[in-house]
């Protein structure tokens, strides 16, 4: 290895950085090296600034020793790390003991008392160094990303050690006998699987790859929903022992759940047990574009001296044949069919002529694209698009038009109807139907995938085809053990919550389809959640005595439904703010905050997100009744324009949101109370699920109110122009109502944590160094 001066040796990992919580904790780091390493280019510095610079390097090498006393600390407890671990915190210290001596001139000013000019010279320049300040730095970063990363293994060190308890007790499970054993069992088996999903739901959130992300989000919905069936699947196969259709609807939860953990450890760990990689079908989407991109690039790479592009036609046939999920399904309608054939042999005959003009080109050993082979890569393009768009709306209107068909579930009405009469007949004949509801669902899963658009969506599609087709005969079988037993509620009881599960992977699918749906149209199908928990202060005072909890699995499935329609709220609101021309009008901006603090809210629902626990959900709630009352503030300012028809119309609506809006707010402010731990925890669901239901009212009502204050803005923005100021009521809004500093949202750009992105860090520091 080659040594520095100050006799640093290179270090040079590889590591790769795959978790946000590592990638912040190394922000604060980079911002104080790369302060030294700018100040090199400066030829002469001052008393001052010599003088921060030693700060600045003493600072980080404490720093650096306090850190390193953690992961030795780590180390000890961790005997399997301990050699890796030592190792790295022995280069960290080693290289902030190197920064603080380049960056130490104290040695050098204590013994000139009268400086020379040539003394002075030569002290402003004991930090030319700049070879080992850098190899010091590079050092100490990669150095101190190995402990960091170390450190990520016991993270998922413990996930293992969970899943690895949730295994051992749902084998004592699966084996259990009696009643008084299976309430044991099951009591320990819902502690272990929280602290499995509190672990893993944190992992999910600090994944930096979007589908590893989707993956674990997929995988945790499984077990969430599992978690309930495997209760009701087992305390029937109990009460009711020589039932064969409750012993296989038992042993498909079973077979279910252990499935969706392995998929969890895959995921964490980057393995998978059999060594193989499980890759996603390949899509129609991503088959295109890669198309499209070889033909656009045949205008480049050295022109027709490069290879003839007969492999086109080659490619353009594997995708024709994928398109077979489509022209063979028997629910396609024949106008459909007929359609997409019909520009497959475009397509095709676009790609022929291609080939066709790019060889005469070259037998006429012209030097670049002629004209004509201009014209046919433009018509190829163009006739791939238009497949691409017909595919597109094939699979979503067949997506729409099933969920419109299915959405009062006669099926499943009629199952539980006829498996409680015990009419075996009946339930023989729905089961039918619910089959091929079942089948048409997979399909029609199957052909979105095809569509998504992104691999995250993809992947969702992929999980929403498996769900159907795992929990319809899940369903059958409970219906059939109803109907041998219509006597027995926990029989009842177990068909209802696979009726549940359904019931909610077809709202999962509404809200898939929506979100295809906004990346065909430009719009991002993964929403920026609202990075906006209250700041220490203000929020935190009224609730410094509150306990934080989170909601285990029951509740979270109780609020499943609120979540939903918080969601659909929150994604039509999107939709009819895309509308409106003026993007920076303060009713868009206000709307726009209210969404995404929603869909933070439906994220919590879920257990995911950046709302933990119930305290955030509170203080969630505060900040978004304090933005509609903004909204209230804004509206009224916008009234003062109107004639006084259409002004009683908006301030009847604003009356109600300004209501509704103090009503939250002096929920989330008013503290839970319970005199005993079960009271306390159950006055906290209680307020939980005011908090989401009055957040629901108030989406609903801001968005009664978007299409009319449109058509209203609209109507007069001609009178605002004539004003001078396309904005004119905004400008009167801002003079005559004053700026709240201790607001929740104090600019556009406000972000409540404080923490900026590594690339907005990275883009600050010219003026870092400048300070």
């Amino acid at each position: 290895m080659a040594s520095s001066p100050c006799g640093i040796t290179n270090f040079d990992s590889g590591l790769e950085i795959k978790t946000r919580s590592v990638e912040q904790t190394l922000i604060p780091l980079v911002s104080q090296i790369t302060t030294l390493i700018n100040h090199k280019d400066k030829p002469k510095k001052s008393e001052r600034t010599l003088a921060a610079i030693h700060r600045v390097g003493q600072a980080v090498s404490m720093a650096v020793g306090r850190f390193v006393a953690v992961g030795e600390a780590i180390a000890t407890e961790n005997q399997e790390l301990k050699e890796e671990m030592g190792q790295a915190c022995f280069e960290a210290r080693r290289a902030g003991d190197a920064i603080a001596q380049l960056t130490d001139a104290s040695a050098t000013t204590a013994a000139v008392v009268t400086p020379t000019p040539v003394q002075s010279d030569w002290r402003a320049t004991v930090f030319s160094d700049r070879t080992a300040m850098v190899k010091a730095a590079r050092l100490l970063l990669s150095s101190v990303t190995k402990v960091l990363v170390l450190a990520d293994r016991i993270v998922i060190k413990q996930i293992i050690a969970s899943r690895n308890k949730v295994l051992v007790t749902l084998d004592h499970l699966e084996r259990v006998s009696t009643f008084q054993d299976f309430v044991h069992i099951f009591s320990q088996f819902g502690n272990e699987m929280v602290e499995f999903a509190h672990l893993t739901g944190d992992r999910q959130n600090d994944l930096k790859d979007e589908n590893k992300k989707a993956r674990m989000a997929a995988a945790r919905a499984v077990l969430e929903k599992c978690t309930m069936m495997l209760l009701t699947a087992s305390k029937t196969c109990l009460r009711h022992p020589d039932c064969e259709s409750a012993r296989i609807n038992k042993d498909a939860v079973f077979q279910r759940m252990r499935c969706a953990l392995e998929q969890v450890i895959e995921i964490v760990t980057e393995a998978r047990s059999s060594g193989e990689t499980r890759a996603l079908p390949a899509s129609l989407y991503n088959g295109i574009k890669d198309f499209k991109s070889r033909v656009e690039s045949l205008r480049e790479g050295g022109g027709l001296d490069s290879t003839p592009p007969q492999s086109l036609v080659g490619q353009l046939e594997a995708l024709v044949e994928r398109t077979e999920d489509f022209t063979d399904s028997a629910y396609t309608s024949h106008e459909q069919r007929q359609a997409i054939l019909g520009l497959c042999q475009v397509t095709r005959q676009d790609a022929q002529q291609l080939v066709q003009a790019w060889v005469e080109a070259q037998a006429a050993h012209a030097q670049e694209v002629t004209e004509e082979v201009e014209v046919c890569i433009i018509k190829t393009c163009q006739s791939i698009c238009d497949l691409r768009r017909e595919l597109h709306k094939v699979a979503v209107s067949r997506a729409a038009d099933l969920l419109r068909a299915h959405g009062e579930q006669l099926p499943l009405r009629a199952l539980r109807v006829s498996g409680g009469e015990g009419n075996l007949e009946a339930v023989g004949e729905y089961t039918r139907t619910l089959t091929e509801q079942k089948e048409q669902l997979v399909e029609t899963c199957r052909l979105l995938g095809h569509v998504s658009g992104t691999e995250p969506l993809e992947i969702t599609c992929v999980h929403a085809e498996e769900t159907f087709h795992v929990i319809g005969p899940q369903i059958i079988s409970a219906s059939q053990t109803l109907a041998l037993h219509p006597s027995s509620k926990i029989a009842k009881e177990n068909l209802e919550v696979f009726c549940e599960a359904w019931e909610s992977q077809l709202c999962d699918m509404a809200l898939l389809l929506r979100e295809i749906t906004d990346v065909s149209e430009g719009r991002r199908g993964d929403k920026k959640q609202y990075l906006s928990l209250p700041r220490p202060g203000k929020h935190t005072a009224n609730l410094k005595t509150a306990k934080a909890v989170k909601l285990d699995a029951e509740e979270q499935t109780s609020m499943a439904k609120l979540g939903v329609e918080l969601r659909l709220l929150s994604s039509d609101m999107d939709g009819e703010l895309d509308k409106w021309e003026e993007q920076e009008h303060d009713v868009v901006r206000h709307s726009q905050s209210l969404a995404s603090m929603a869909y933070s809210m439906y994220l919590f629902t879920r257990g995911e997100g950046l709302l933990k626990t119930t305290l955030d959900l509170f203080h969630q709630a505060e900040v978004l009744s304090e933005e509609g009352i903004q909204l209230c503030s804004s509206l009224s300012n916008f009234s003062i324009q109107l004639v006084e028809e259409e002004k009683t119309a908006l301030t009847t609506e604003m009356e109600k949101l300004l209501a509704l809006c103090q009503q939250l707010q002096t929920g989330a402010k008013t503290p839970v109370q319970g005199k005993t731990p079960v009271q306390g925890k159950t006055a906290t669901f209680q307020k939980v699920d005011s908090s989401i239901q009055t957040s629901r009212a108030i989406m609903a009502i801001v968005l009664s109110l978007l299409p009319l204050c449109n058509k209203l803005n609209r109507k007069y923005k001609s009178e605002r122009n004539s004003l001078g100021s396309p904005q004119g009521w905004r400008e009167r809004q801002d003079a005559s109502t004053p700026v709240r500093e201790d607001g929740p949202i104090n600019g556009k750009n406000s972000n409540g944590f404080g923490v900026k992105s590594l690339g907005e860090h990275m883009a600050g520091m010219n003026l870092l160094e400048s300070k």
